[in-house]
């Protein structure tokens, strides 16, 4: 069989209309994950591990020992696998552990784990490979480590195997591909046994045997690097079983019964899952699952033999045990350890599946399928597939770049998110997992990406004498999260229960509302008579149109404001905030030619609110990406110039008086602060000042309304929650993002020093030119104090790293020297993330800096797909933000007087709004109602506790204001419409009998 056939067996999703055989209990893992909660389940799991939950830390001996060829220890195939082409770099040396066994236990004391993994190497003690070539200097290296671990109470793991096979028995035997290894191993781990299982309860026979076989023997990958032999994989992996289970009979039988451990294989895998859910592509997956993972799990820990799967694609290439072969191996594993992390065999990409090419890349042997990275997942298939085995997680981790020094902020994301499945496979799946391993303790040589990743949780300087070592952040935080054996559960973690005051304000944004300025009646000339006799339909009359009157307009006429009033009404909010287009008011940029007609339409819309008990909140200019919103005379110059401030003044002044009477909150700008330039954030705050300063001198006096701008405020929190660098860095976006906007107005009237001093630093390099505008004494007058409350939107939370070089972050901001990214702990949604304690962290930054300033939250929403109208995404997204701040409010003492959700509906604010569409037909999605009842709720009231007593508005009677102010006059009118009416009828009928 050709090698091409081979690859072609194992791309068995690339056929999905295979027949494989019946899949096991694990076949359900995909349907089960997929009917899980959501958001609920991949929200942060406050909780704490197990008692006597292993926390370890791995190494492996080729990756650090160094001293390749010191105090008579043999070649190992990656010594000469290192030797040959044009490689450059070698393990010679690694971290030279071999020296430093002092410096390495220094760095576990540090971490606080209880067990650490390392590996032994087989050609350090028997240097040709037999028991013949005993090395008694090697075998005491490991006595010396082992007892130096006893003394720091760190339980050894110990890998008998873990790639470095003696290369005196790849030359004289062929390796792993010659059954006579098999007892070779056997006698080398039994000498490991009778010389170190004393002090050894944990042992792993060989580590990922995939990784061998395969990429050793099959693509020439790895070490030693043998390709284009079709079967010999298979062979090899048909001997590294029959190894482990000899060296397994031999502790069994030997050794158990006065040493008390127990000895497995390290098997690994990521995740993989369908790009489709129907249920045989599940069982493709299951298939691809037992290719990687099956081959060594199933002979294990099922019944001695491969998977149907591999057995019915590889019918024959693959070997077959025997009956009593079988009985041999079935059962040869006390726990399942499991090797998750970036190693080889995750990095196989097949690049085009009609040729044997191969291509090293961070991507799984993708079968057809997408690869994932969820631990948990690949926890509970196994946790099915195999009857529920100990799981002890041997290898997890990731890696950074090696331009990454200590602050490997990407590492502790990764580790993280890998313990949290783990948390999240014990508590909420019910998976017996009793360690986790961290790899690795320290920097060292990664096989096939040489020393161009870094792992380890303490960096060492390679070009150092003595390799020295400095413990990374990620080393910092795996140590407390040892020290508090999990995330546990805080005060500030959990929901509050309590009210807002009676008076506040419940609102929804909109960023636009939909705009009819001929009322429906209106636009149909016909004339039509009622088929009183027929169907009761009206029939329109042929030839026949209404007299060209103007007749007279009201309000209530226009179905458009009708419709969206009665939508607002349905959420029970108090507010509703939209913005105006100022490039439609006037299209000319001249208040002297404003379109009459739309100002028309927005006053009957305001006032229709008004009449509803809606608070119309009004922004006269929001910031849109990709529209100015400027009247399309002053685009050319924009923000950028004068003459825009001005007319923005007279613009501002037009609306006040056309709207003023039913607008009592007015936003000036909305989040200007995302404009791009300072000569142009300058000039918006000087618009700012001229339109507040015009509503206190003019219209505040009759209208009695409130006027402000609203800045766009998401939070920030540090990459490493415990660098001070990140602190600061913090503050250097949050002065750059809010406090450019928020000082002037709100503080001293002068832009935040630490923005000033920060560009002078940037300029002084001599590669930027930063000019920030300085104000006149008038114009700081003039901007400082121009508000009457603080507004913020808020929606999502990053992470900020200061002053790193991360290859291809698109979040690279070079002005303020820092990278943002997201925790991938944090639940997900479709343009960020949903971290609810940031709103309040926003909110006690604004009460520090700004005290007792009244605060609107005036947008806070969350992108969802329109097509799901059982949006459970923003029901948990509104619950908990709302929940954060009412912890603001009642904890933290800020003066918090209302919040907006935002959207409306997703025709105009498509994903974010809580009414969707069906074509014509509008939808109430589940966050609706939900968000109306805490509302009616006023937040979230204890169950016990008596309700809070509020004056409510009453209710609008539609039509009774006539009645109310003209009493006489309305009753009178109504009559003579209904005798008008009457006698209409009765003459047409009287007509109609007659003729």
């Amino acid at each position: 069989m050709k090698y091409i056939e081979v690859l072609l067996a194992i791309l068995i999703c690339r056929c999905t209309k295979c027949v494989v055989a019946s899949p096991g209990d694990g076949l359900h893992t995909w349907g089960r994950f997929n009917k899980l909660s959501y958001p609920g389940d991949t929200a942060f799991l406050y909780d704490t591990f197990p008692v006597n939950f292993m926390w370890s830390v791995g190494t492996a001996a080729y990756q650090i020992e160094g001293a390749h060829n010191k105090d008579g220890k043999g070649l190992s195939i990656w010594d000469t696998f290192y030797r040959g082409g044009s490689r450059i770099n070698k393990g010679d040396v690694g971290s030279d552990s071999y020296h430093n066994i002092p410096g390495d236990i220094r760095a576990l004391q540090f971490l606080g784990v209880s067990h650490y993994r390392f590996s032994l190497s087989w050609p350090r003690i028997f240097p040709n490979g037999s028991v013949s070539s005993y090395n008694e200097k090697g075998a005491n290296h490991y006595k010396r480590l082992i007892h130096s671990l006893k003394e720091i109470k760190v339980q050894p793991v110990v890998t008998i195997y873990h790639w470095d096979l003696p290369d005196n028995l790849q030359i004289r035997y062929g390796g792993w591909g010659n059954p006579i290894l098999i007892d070779l191993f056997r006698e080398y781990a039994e000498f490991c046994f009778k010389t170190y299982g004393d002090d050894v309860k944990y042992w792993i026979t060989i580590d990922n045997p995939f990784v061998v076989a395969w990429q050793g023997y099959g693509t020439g990958k790895a070490a030693p690097g043998i390709k284009n032999e079709s079967d010999l994989p298979y062979r090899v992996g048909h001997n590294l079983l029959k190894a482990h289970a000899a060296a397994w009979h031999t502790y069994d039988k030997h050794y158990r019964a006065k040493q008390g451990g127990k000895v497995s294989m390290a098997l690994a895998s990521h995740w993989v899952k369908p790009r489709r859910t129907r249920h045989e592509n599940h069982r493709a997956c299951q298939c691809s699952l037992d290719f990687v993972l099956g081959w060594f799990a199933r002979p294990l820990f099922v019944d001695g033999d491969y998977p149907p799967c591999m057995k019915h694609k590889l019918f024959h290439t693959l070997p077959e045990f025997t009956e009593a072969e079988k009985l041999h191996i079935r059962g040869t594993a006390d726990f399942f350890a499991l090797s998750h992390g970036p190693s080889l065999s995750y990095q196989l990409k097949i690049e085009d599946s009609t040729s044997p090419s191969y291509q090293l890349s961070d991507s799984f042997l993708l079968f057809g399928q997408e690869e994932q990275l969820d631990l948990r997942m690949l926890m509970y298939w196994i946790h099915a597939e195999y009857d529920n085995p100990p799981i002890f997680v041997v290898e997890s981790g990731w890696y950074e770049y090696n331009n990454i020094k200590t602050k490997d902020a990407k590492y502790i994301n990764y580790l993280k998110r890998f313990i949290m499945d783990t948390l999240k496979s014990i508590r909420y799946d019910n998976v017996t997992v009793i360690g986790y391993t961290a790899w690795s303790l320290v920097d060292g040589f990664e096989w096939s990406r040489e020393y161009t990743i870094r792992r380890g949780l303490f960096y060492v300087d390679f070009k150092t004498p003595d390799q020295r070592r400095e413990p990374k952040a990620s080393a910092m935080f795996y140590n407390k999260l040892i020290e508090k054996n999990g995330f546990p559960l805080l005060l500030e973690h959990q929901p509050v229960q309590g009210v807002f005051p009676c008076n506040f304000a419940w609102g929804v944004e909109a960023n636009s509302i939909q705009i009819e300025t001929t009322p429906t009646q209106f636009a149909d000339p016909n004339v039509y008579i009622w088929n009183i006799s027929g169907n009761g339909e009206l029939r329109r009359l042929e030839g026949v149109q209404a007299p060209s009157v103007r007749p007279v307009r009201h309000c209530a006429d226009y179905a458009s404001i009708h419709q969206q009033v009665s939508d607002v009404r349905r959420l029970h909010v108090s507010h509703f905030h939209f913005a105006l287009n100022w490039s439609s008011v006037t299209p000319t940029g001249r208040v002297d030619e404003a379109n009459a007609t739309l100002l028309g339409y927005y006053r009957c819309f305001v006032s229709e609110l008004s009449r509803a008990n809606v608070t119309p909140v009004v922004t006269l200019w929001h910031h849109t990406l990709g529209r100015s919103s400027i009247p399309a005379p002053l685009e050319g110059g924009g923000w950028q110039s004068k003459s825009t401030v001005a007319a923005f003044a007279d613009y501002a002044r037009l609306c006040y008086r056309w709207l003023g009477v039913h607008v009592k909150m007015w936003i000036t700008l909305a989040e200007p602060n995302e404009v791009l330039g300072y000569e142009a954030g300058h000039h918006l705050l000087l618009a700012h000042a001229l339109a507040w300063r015009a509503y206190d001198r003019e219209f505040r006096a009759t209208h009695g309304g409130k006027v402000s701008l609203v800045l766009h405020m998401d939070w920030v929190e540090p990459a490493i929650s415990f660098s001070r660098q990140d602190a600061e860095a913090i503050h250097r976006v949050l002065a750059f993002r809010v406090g450019w906007f928020a000082e002037p107005v709100f503080g001293g009237g002068d832009y935040p020093a630490l923005m000033r001093s920060w560009l002078q630093y940037r300029n002084s390099l001599g590669l930027f030119n930063y000019q920030l505008p300085t104000f006149s004494e008038e114009e700081r007058e003039l901007v400082r104090g121009t508000y009457d409350f603080l507004a913020i939107s808020h929606y999502t939370t990053t992470t900020v790293l200061d002053n790193q070089v991360l290859l291809n972050n698109k979040y690279n901001n070079p002005t303020l020297e820092v990278q943002f990214s997201n925790d991938p702990t944090w639940v997900g949604a479709p343009n960020n993330c949903v971290v609810p304690f940031g709103l309040r962290k926003a909110l006690k930054w604004i009460h520090a800096h700004y005290k007792d300033v009244p605060i609107y939250v005036m947008a806070n929403g969350v992108k969802v797909d329109p097509s799901q109208f059982k949006d459970n995404l923003r029901v948990y997204y509104l619950y908990n933000y709302i929940n954060e701040a009412l912890k603001a409010h009642t904890l933290d003492g800020v003066n918090l007087q209302g919040y907006f959700a935002y959207g409306l509906n997703d025709l105009l604010d498509p994903g974010f709004g809580m009414y969707g569409y069906v074509q014509d037909e509008v939808i109430e999605k589940v966050s609706l109602s939900h968000y109306r009842n805490i509302i009616d709720h006023n937040g979230f009231p204890a169950p016990e506790s008596a309700p809070q007593q509020c004056k409510r508005p009453v209710e609008p009677c539609s039509g009774c204001h006539i009645l109310a102010k003209h009493s006489v006059v309305g009753f009178l009118s109504l009559v003579g419409s209904a005798l008008v009416i009457t006698m209409g009828l009765t003459l047409y009928y009287a007509t109609r009998k007659h003729s």
